[in-house]
């Protein structure tokens, strides 16, 4: 396991979290699931298009000649 240089970790703190996860449901071992992976910092999507939006790291993308229409391709359904 790495850790931060200077830390020291607690193993009865480990063991005992381990433990009790174990012995949670499978629905509420899913809900920590996503609450762990997906509960994050980073921006959500609306966040994140208005990020790009207000930078100009994609501008080259307005001389790409436009290769695809709206007709290409299969629709995305949602779900």
């Amino acid at each position: 396991m790495n850790s931060i240089p200077g830390t020291v970790m607690n193993t009865p703190l480990v063991n005992t979290l381990f433990q009790l996860i174990h012995s949670l449901s499978p629905e509420d071992r899913a809900a920590l699931e996503e609450k762990l992976l997906f509960d994050t910092a980073y921006p959500f999507t609306p966040e994140a298009i208005n990020l790009t939006l207000q930078s100009s790291s994609f501008d080259f993308l307005n001389e790409e000649p436009d290769l695809y229409t709206l007709e290409d391709g299969e629709p995305i359904r949602s779900s």
